[in-house]
């Protein structure tokens, strides 16, 4: 079992003093991943199924990233999730390209459909089509990183006659995980997901979406070239070893667990917590 921390970029950790204090201390520690949240609006008043207040800071993803990657040399730094069909894939591709660059090969590309509408409003995406769009914009990422010549033709995006450098440091790209938990975000992480990743769940939640991911197998053909699916989870609660035995036996490959916290020593009793687990 892998262990990470979610939420670098998010609360306490929007500041950038404490986000690298915390992001040097999970590295000594030995942890293998920092996981950044995303929302780029949230709905004001907070309403179902909006996750947090209104005033909740969240840095931008890939900038809170590249920013750390200045701070650490081995761990992983992950978006955990991108909501990509509120972004220009072709934008978004030079941005984490840039990161995973600036980092020396760390990225973990996290993305998903996403769920509040108020935020596809704000942003002018349209919310009906988001499925189709992330489908899409994963596939645009993948031709800007690996085509020679990159060229797309699609219902939502379309080029060619361009080229963007540089390319990701990793070849032939940075693993790209899909969260969500219907069965459309089960059949995209196993038709296009390099791994798939749950938010909040318990044993009980990672239980059946194990068994979605393991339904959407049967009928969904894994996409030319990807390996098995890794599985990755933040955790609901507090873990211990027992906890993290049953996340095991379930197929999970990675923990994440929540390090959105009040303050810098708030922050560092998870990543403490974490690491004697990973001990």
């Amino acid at each position: 079992m892998r262990f990470g921390f979610f939420g670098i970029n998010v609360g306490a950790c929007a500041d950038p003093a404490v986000a690298a204090r915390v992001a040097e201390a999970a590295e000594a520690a030995g942890l293998e991943s920092l996981w950044t949240g995303e929302h780029v609006v949230l709905p004001d008043p907070q309403v179902p199924p909006s996750p947090v207040p209104p005033e909740t800071p969240f840095l931008d993803p890939a900038v809170s990233l590249a920013f750390l990657a200045g701070r650490t040399r081995r761990i992983r730094l992950a978006t955990g999730i991108i909501i990509l069909p509120q972004r220009n894939p072709v934008v978004l591709a030079k941005e984490l390209a840039s990161v995973d660059v600036l980092s020396g090969g760390r990225l973990v590309v996290g993305v998903g459909a996403g769920y509040l509408r108020p935020e596809f409003d704000a942003v002018g995406a349209p919310f009906a089509e988001r499925g189709a769009r992330t489908d899409e914009a994963i596939d645009v990422l993948r031709a800007l990183w690996t085509q020679p010549k990159p060229r797309f033709s699609g219902r939502f995006f379309r080029f060619e006659g361009v080229d963007a450098k540089p390319r990701p440091a990793q070849k032939p790209h940075p693993p790209i995980v899909v969260g969500g938990e219907s069965d459309a975000a089960f059949a995209r992480a196993v038709r296009r997901g390099d791994g798939w990743f749950g938010f909040a769940l318990d044993t009980d939640g990672a239980a059946r979406c194990a068994r979605g991911l393991a339904d959407a197998a049967r009928r969904v053909e894994r996409g030319a070239g990807l390996g098995r699916l890794e599985i990755t989870v933040t955790p609901r609660g507090k873990l211990d070893r027992e906890l993290v035995r049953r996340y095991e036996d379930l197929g999970v490959d990675r923990l994440v667990p929540i390090g959105i916290a009040p303050s810098l020593d708030a922050a560092l009793r998870v990543v403490e917590d974490t690491a004697a687990l990973a001990a």
